[in-house]
């Protein structure tokens, strides 16, 4: 198992939320010397909507790309004055679930995620992403709070 943060990792969806997380993540890994990775997930509800709408697997792998695409752009963009990002990594399921297995299997990676995303009414009803990483994480979260 790995000692200490070997990195450090921003979920971005896109959002305000994420934006400010993800100049919170530069700003430590630049006051750290830590490498910035930038984490995404493509929800696995939003795919099974476009698989039910008649999407084929080809459409839905295009999808996928332009969405990562967006939310790493916005990321990047926020973070270009602090630090480059080493790796993007596009995931895709339940965002809370792949963020935990990300890390568990990343022993190294302090988690930085905004307290909401683009969830907003499914957060009041379900539980945020940000709860539920908290909650189950096995390293270092940081939850940014605009």
């Amino acid at each position: 198992m790995a000692k200490g943060t070997q990195c450090i990792v921003v979920a971005c969806d896109g959002s305000e939320q994420s934006i400010h997380a993800a100049k919170t993540a530069a700003d430590l890994a630049k006051a750290t010397g830590h490498p910035l990775r930038l984490l995404s997930v493509f929800p696995g509800s939003k795919a099974q909507k476009l698989i039910i709408s008649g999407v084929r697997p080809d459409e839905l792998e295009k999808k996928e790309e332009e969405y990562a695409r967006k939310v790493f752009d916005a990321a990047r963009e926020a973070v270009s004055d602090k630090a480059e990002p080493k790796e993007v990594i596009l995931l895709r399921g339940n965002p809370a679930e792949e963020i935990i297995e990300y890390l568990e299997e990343n022993p190294g990676a302090h988690m930085v995620l905004g307290r909401r995303g683009h969830s907003l009414v499914r957060s009041l009803t379900l539980g945020s992403v940000s709860e539920k990483v908290v909650r189950h994480a096995n390293g270092p979260v940081t939850v940014v709070s605009e």
